[in-house]
């Protein structure tokens, strides 16, 4: 209590000096505050990101693995093929095998074959047509003829016609017969993996799959997506361009048939929609996605459990906790029987690219709070070495009358810990104001961010003008929380780390009072003084 009081009483004696320290603090204390108001929005804006973007794991074939067993020369072309065509496909067993891991929140995966029609044109730029191999072959054929014989008269007794009979001429002719055969054919040799079908059907496992309509690629214009409740409904959604060629409309029955055994099914169309994707070749007249229709996976399962001869491709998504769990899980799926051809690949660069300008932002506001902390302890142990060698004799006097070395090290720092309490409230509450319209410009695109794609989303699945946003069932996708107030920014978290610099700074300015209070002898400062 002596001390505390001491220290009252010595802060008030030497205003001048403690209004420059505090001054001092207080400016630390603003930059400190708004500094620190940075990083806590942006590590908000990046914690919020990764929660609404996850980290997805996909296999695909390893091609430099492929091309290691590939041959030169045209002559192993089909050699290739049928290597290609040897490797073991995964299959929805392996892809459910696969998910059930402990380094995963869940996986989804596409389901994708190929069927014909007989009612539907396909959307083409152009047309099919026959081979024909034309052979000629040429024959021989060879007669002989003889021209009759004439008399002149005389001859034998008993054959008194022969007078003067004369022979008949031989003539040999040859003809030649050409004969022509046209052949008309269509072979082709190609990867059995290929989908061949006119029309190929993508069959998703949850809206999760569907990443082209939450990105914005694919948007249901037309309609609404396919009931996410009941995926083996024969239901689907086609591309307005196959609309318009057909003139199907919205509740519409189209027939597709299974391109092997001509077996028919029939789909309901609940939705059209349309490829915004600007970055197919001008020389296309349709895009690419124009003889795609959407269904869910469970159909395909259907199909393939019809008839287990059609091709079907799989792509599966699996979802990882978080980008230290790639290794581990890539080595998990080996172990479980991944074939050497495949590879997983991540969107972690896509991610990190994506934060890159906030991590940046962050990156330079941590760089600010460290040099202005450096600078301002640097500053304040040399106004505290001031202050001890002008308070000199007055540690002279204290050390005289009993006051220990420490009590009188402790009393300083008190004192400066009290005028460090006051103005780090005061540039508290400062930069507090002060960072309200930085973190708000920072959250400012955020929140219209999130809510634009909140509100796209829901377009795209041709949801959007249900009541009270999307009604749709997402696994860890979709809009992130929204950050509408300044409390996000500058809450308990970054008082607690005020506080901490404030204790910092007074520890590392006391250092000069501790250094020179035990060097000081108090016989010699009074001999200086006298």
């Amino acid at each position: 209590m002596y001390i505390l009081k001491n220290s009252l009483i010595s802060i008030f004696r030497n205003k001048g000096r403690n209004i420059l320290i505090g001054l001092i603090i207080l400016t630390i204390a603003c930059a400190s505050t708004v500094t620190l108001a940075i990083r806590n929005t942006a590590n908000n804006i990046v914690k919020n990101y990764e929660e609404a973007n996850d980290l997805i794991a996909t296999i695909s074939f390893d091609r430099t693995q492929l091309m290691e067993q590939f041959k030169g020369g045209e002559d192993a072309q089909r050699e290739n093929i049928e290597a290609f065509n040897n490797i073991e496909s995964f299959t929805i067993d392996n892809v459910k095998t696969y998910g059930e891991s402990e380094y995963l929140k869940g996986y989804y995966y596409t389901y994708s074959t190929s069927l014909n029609s007989d009612t539907l044109s396909k959307a083409t730029d152009s047309f099919e047509y026959e081979v024909e191999d034309t052979q000629t072959s040429t024959s021989t054929s060879t007669n002989t003829t003889t021209t009759p014989g004439s008399f002149s008269g005389g001859g034998r007794p008993d054959m008194p016609e022969m007078e003067n009979f004369q022979m008949g001429e031989k003539h040999t002719t040859t003809e030649k017969h050409t004969t022509t055969v046209i052949t008309k054919s269509k072979e082709i040799f190609e990867s059995s993996r290929n989908l061949t079908g006119d029309f190929q059907l993508d069959g998703y496992s949850s809206y999760d799959a569907m990443t082209e309509f939450v990105e914005g690629t694919y948007k249901v214009t037309e309609g609404e997506m396919i009931s996410d409740e009941d995926l083996s409904q024969f239901q689907c959604v086609i591309s307005s361009e196959l609309a318009t060629l057909n003139e199907i409309t919205v509740g519409s029955t189209i027939t597709l048939k299974n391109p092997t055994t001509e077996k028919t099914y029939d789909f309901t169309v609940t939705g059209i929609y349309t490829d915004n994707n600007d970055s197919d070749e001008s020389a296309r007249m349709y895009s690419q996605s124009a003889n795609t229709i959407i269904t869910g996976s469970g159909v395909i399962d259907l199909l393939v459990a019809d008839d287990n001869t059609l091709v079907t491709n799989i792509t599966p998504s699996f979802i990882l906790n978080g980008k230290q769990d790639i290794e581990a899980f890539t080595a998990q799926v080996k172990e479980k029987g991944l074939s050497e051809y495949y590879t997983i690949n991540t969107n972690l660069d896509e991610l990190e690219n994506a934060t890159k300008s906030i991590e940046n932002v962050k990156t330079f506001a941590t760089t600010f709070l460290l040099i202005t902390l450096i600078i301002s302890s640097l500053v304040l142990f040399v106004i505290n070495m001031i202050n001890i060698r002008e308070r000199k004799y007055e540690i002279g006097v204290f050390r005289t009358i009993g006051m220990s070395k420490l009590k009188l090290t402790f009393q300083f720092i008190v004192e400066l810990l009290l005028v460090a309490t006051i103005a780090l409230i005061i540039g508290a509450f400062v930069g507090a104001f002060l960072a309200k319209p930085v973190g708000n410009m920072l959250l400012e695109n955020e929140i219209q961010t999130t809510q634009s794609e909140k509100q796209q989303i829901s377009e795209n699945f041709g949801k959007g003008g249900m009541p009270g946003g999307m009604d749709m069932k997402f696994n860890n996708r979709g809009p992130v929380e929204t950050i509408d107030n300044i409390e996000a920014v500058v809450d308990f978290t970054v008082v607690m780390q005020l506080l901490g610099i404030g204790v910092l700074l007074t520890l590392m300015s006391s250092l000069a009072s501790m250094i020179s209070i035990q060097r000081f002898s108090p016989l010699t400062i009074l001999k200086e003084r006298s």
